[in-house]
């Protein structure tokens, strides 16, 4: 049995452990040290929640994995959409029906907040993931995403 449910300030430590994990797995960067700090801020802020990240905890009280999320703007639409950033399970949970509890969490975050679209991203190679996405019925749109670091 698996809970999927907002992450909890206790959770930060695995969360982070997580997202290392998850960068690893997309050859990408490792975060930042003070990625805990940068996240608790964001997560459980006095401001209203910046981010949202729904967790996959199993009966023994192990995070699986994540989905992280958050409210976006399109300007062609005209409207706000909900942006999930990553949705990440550990290899050894993958395959066990996780993903898509962690996916209806997320279109339930949207609709909570009056939404009617989530839009993501996934790397190319990740096929895996694609037919995963695609047996949810959503479509894939041809892009290349770029970053302007400002330093």
């Amino acid at each position: 049995m698996t809970l999927v449910r907002h992450a909890r300030p206790a959770d930060l430590p695995e969360v982070v452990r997580l997202v290392a994990e998850h960068a690893v797995y997309e050859k990408a960067a490792a975060p930042p040290a003070d990625l805990a700090r940068r996240l608790e801020g964001l997560l459980f802020g006095d401001s209203p929640a910046r981010l949202r990240c729904l967790v996959a905890e199993t009966d023994g009280g192990e995070l699986a994995g994540y989905a992280s999320c958050a409210p976006e703007l399109s300007t062609w639409d005209g409207t706000e959409y909900l942006h999930m950033d990553c949705l990440f399970l550990r290899e050894s949970h993958r395959g066990l029906g996780l993903g898509p509890l962690l996916m209806d969490a997320v279109v339930a975050e949207a609709r909570a907040l009056g939404l009617t679209e989530v839009q993501w991203q996934t790397p190319a190679w990740n096929t895996d993931a694609m037919r995963f996405y695609d047996r949810l019925g959503a479509r894939g749109k041809d892009k290349v995403r770029y970053t302007l670091p400002l330093g």
